[in-house]
């Protein structure tokens, strides 16, 4: 099975998603209950939104799996990005809204997760890694964009809506403060609410890739669903809402693809 489908661009830049993925192995799948086979924690058309970057000659590293065979984003260890918060496990248990996903009994155990995480979570992070020391190679620096959206509204995470716009450097250490302060300077002007180190402050990728002392510079992008499509079933795509989210994005990868280090 292919973990994560890549395409090699020339810029420094990279794109990846890594909870776009729906596609469930049938012993997976199987083990499911019917919320958890419904995947309402998908990034739902976040590769679309973000289409026009394939003018820009990105790299993109897209997840073929759903993230509850295993979360690509946090990490390996088990260990909480954002501890004393709720959050989701690398297997998750439960959505975000606090239903279980597993039918009763069916939930993975500790030896199934040690099974994903060798089957599903090393391959997409290896072909991660592959591109960018390739870019770096190429550029003497690399620049990653991890793309994400998430529902508007989820009480059990934050209170209240969500800004649409959720940049997240890890408290700037994931990036350059030249890099990061241009990103959140273009998302200034940007209709769409936004902010910076907010709820989400990058996950495991974000952390683990981004060292600018290294010359890798990772950003992460958390969007309210809201802005772009159904936030509830069948997380139908409107483009009327999505244009708009578009032309916030497209100065923003602009920006990150003439980086220059």
């Amino acid at each position: 099975m292919v973990c994560a489908s890549v395409h090699e661009g020339q810029s420094p830049l990279i794109l990846s998603f890594p909870h776009s993925g729906t596609t469930l192995p049938q012993d997976v799948a199987g083990k499911l209950n019917a919320h958890g086979r419904s995947l309402p924690d998908t990034d739902w058309h976040v590769p679309k939104l973000y289409g026009f970057a394939r003018d820009l000659d990105v790299t993109w590293v897209e997840a073929a799996f759903s993230r509850y065979v295993i979360d690509l984003n946090r990490d390996p260890t088990g260990v909480s990005l954002y501890p004393g918060r709720t959050t989701t496990a690398l297997c998750p248990q439960q959505s975000f809204d606090g239903q279980p996903i597993w039918q009763e009994g069916k939930a993975p155990d500790e030896k199934e997760t040690a099974r994903r995480l060798e089957r599903y979570f090393l391959p997409y992070h290896q072909a991660l890694a592959a591109q960018i020391g390739r870019v770096k190679a190429r550029h003497g620096f690399a620049v990653l964009y991890d793309c994400h959206s998430i529902k508007s509204h989820i009480p059990a995470l934050f209170e209240g809506a969500l800004p649409v716009l959720n940049l997240g450097t890890n408290d700037g250490c994931a990036c350059t403060p030249k890099l990061e302060n241009r990103i959140a300077d273009i998302l200034a002007t940007a209709p769409q609410s936004m902010v910076v180190n907010g709820r989400f402050k990058g996950g495991w990728i974000t952390r683990h890739y981004g060292k600018p002392r290294t010359n890798v510079h990772a950003l992460q992008m958390e969007i309210a669903q809201s802005a772009y499509m159904d936030e509830g079933p069948p997380f139908t795509w409107q483009a009327n809402r999505a244009k708009g989210v578009q032309e916030t994005l497209k100065p923003v990868l602009a920006a990150l693809a003439d980086f220059q280090g």
